[in-house]
């Protein structure tokens, strides 16, 4: 559905840096014969929608490859692994002190909005609330009856208003309160939540979001091809559809697996991406959350490895594994896959990918 909203170029043209942070090849590279299994499979057709995968190894890229007519040029609808990239700029405006913690109280940002659902505990909810998905405003995505879920906020204008005029959440016998949750934390998936994260970007930046986010990530990565999607505001949406080019959504991997250097500088503190990746909110056995990355394992059972990771629907995925120096993008335009295109992109790293590099 929000494939249907406006689409803004925002192409930027700068002077490369001179030291490159991850190596690319200067040609097409030939299939490495550690992943020519998986090539097969995907070109046969058994994963559906997939339109690239781009492994690289201690920076190095070890195989690159495009199907389904996407190519190196191809921007690939991140859908909501955007998320992950407005928690970057968050770190961003910390690190500059535009921003004093994630501790803030979201609706300081918001002095003049009046909202419906009055209720004090409004005024409590704050910045890393919002990062970890787990305000007690009652908005979740997953469940269609949930008066927060996105399909509901594309009908209105003002989006951040959808948001705050929200009722508190609701939590009945048979569903754990937040102080019973693991982590102190009820998670609950809100994409209403990240972007009221972006209004927050905008307000903070002194400028804008599209101009802040272009001068203090995109040029200093060497992002030179982009597209945000607007919010009816015309707000660039952080909750999702950032359009990216395969091997720049590695960089956005490489970043947090330099501990947010690139070119010698830091782009966001280490300690920044320490609280990142760090478990903040449990959403099942096995899978975590932090700010707004997931956080997960993936391979062959008793031989798994430790990931965070960007996740979007259709099985989009940009997933890091700090003990392998590793990352992996797998994209993906399966979107009315459900949790089978998530499904298919697991098994492709739990298959091929991570036994492949561990043998």
């Amino acid at each position: 559905m929000f494939n249907k909203l406006l689409i803004i170029s925002s192409v930027i043209f700068l002077i490369f840096p001179c030291k490159a942070q991850i190596e690319f090849p200067s040609k097409n590279i030939d299939t490495s014969h550690l992943f020519q299994e998986l090539d097969s499979v995907i070109q046969s057709g058994t994963y559906k929608g997939i339109t690239s995968v781009v492994i690289a190894e201690r920076g190095k890229v070890l195989f690159e490859k495009y199907y389904n007519g996407a190519n190196i040029n191809s921007l690939q609808n991140t859908r909501s692994a955007t998320k992950t990239v407005t928690g970057l700029l968050i770190g961003s405006l910390i690190k500059e002190d535009l921003i004093s913690s994630e501790k803030e109280k979201a609706i300081d940002y918001f002095p003049d909005i009046n909202f419906l659902n009055p209720d004090k505990r409004k005024k409590e909810i704050t910045i890393e609330d919002l990062l970890t998905m787990s305000s007690l405003l009652e908005c979740d995505d997953w469940n269609q009856f949930s008066r927060g879920n996105e399909e509901r906020m594309y009908l209105v204008e003002d989006w951040v208003k959808f948001y705050w005029d929200l009722p508190i959440k609701g939590f009945p016998d048979w569903t754990n309160n937040p102080e019973d949750s693991k982590y102190g934390r009820s998670f609950s998936y809100c994409t209403a939540g990240a972007v009221v994260l972006g209004a927050i970007i905008d307000k903070a930046s002194g400028s804008s979001l599209e101009e802040y986010s272009k001068e203090k990530l995109f040029n200093k990565l060497g992002i030179t091809n982009y597209r945000w999607q607007l919010t009816p505001k015309g707000i660039p949406m952080t909750g999702g559809g950032l359009l990216m080019r395969s091997r720049d959504l590695l960089k956005i991997g490489q970043l947090y697996l330099n501990n947010g250097k690139w070119n010698d500088e830091q782009i966001i503190s280490k300690e920044w991406v320490e609280k990142s990746i760090s478990p903040k909110a449990e959403i099942q056995e096995g899978i975590e959350y932090g700010y707004l990355w997931w956080l997960s394992k993936f391979g062959e059972e008793g031989k798994k490895e430790e990931a965070y990771f960007m996740s979007g629907s259709g099985g989009n995925k940009v997933a890091v594994f700090p003990g392998m120096d590793l990352v992996v993008v797998i994209t993906s335009v399966n979107y009315r896959g459900g949790i089978e295109a998530h499904n298919q992109t697991t098994e492709i790293l739990d298959k091929y990918i991570i036994p492949s590099l561990k043998k």
